[in-house]
């Protein structure tokens, strides 16, 4: 018998080159509540506080992005519709590199952020 956690992801982490601009971005697309905590070895900005009983956490943090076509690709939640989502990563400097692709779930699109990580956004289906 295996391990079987609720959720097998604990957290992501975004790499960026400069937080206060990262927290922007990423407050603006997603209407996080995001601020820079300096209380650990590094400074992060969290996206929710890990609590591995309600889902998977994730924070943006100091540091180098993948070159494009390498490293993961996070989805994210964001306040709003999909349509919404995409206007608002093009007014907070990001790039939207598909149309909105449907899966039973939802729909979602991938975008770059500033900083050039791939990133998703996810809308659940109605």
């Amino acid at each position: 018998m295996g391990y079987e956690p609720k959720h097998f992801m604990v957290w992501a982490e975004i790499p960026v080159t400069d937080m206060d601009r990262a927290v922007a971005f990423y407050a603006r697309v997603t209407g996080a509540k995001l601020t820079i905590d300096e209380t650990g070895p590094n400074p992060m900005a969290m996206f929710k506080p890990a609590d591995p009983e309600e889902g998977v956490a994730g924070h943006i943090y100091p540091g180098t992005p993948a070159k494009e076509g390498e490293g993961p690709t996070i989805h994210l939640a964001a306040q709003g519709t999909l349509d919404e989502v995409v206007a608002r990563v093009w007014d907070a400097g990001g790039q939207v590199v598909s149309e909105p692709i449907a899966i039973p779930a939802g729909r979602f699109i991938y975008c770059k952020d500033p900083f050039g990580n791939s990133i998703g956004f996810f809308e659940a289906a109605a």
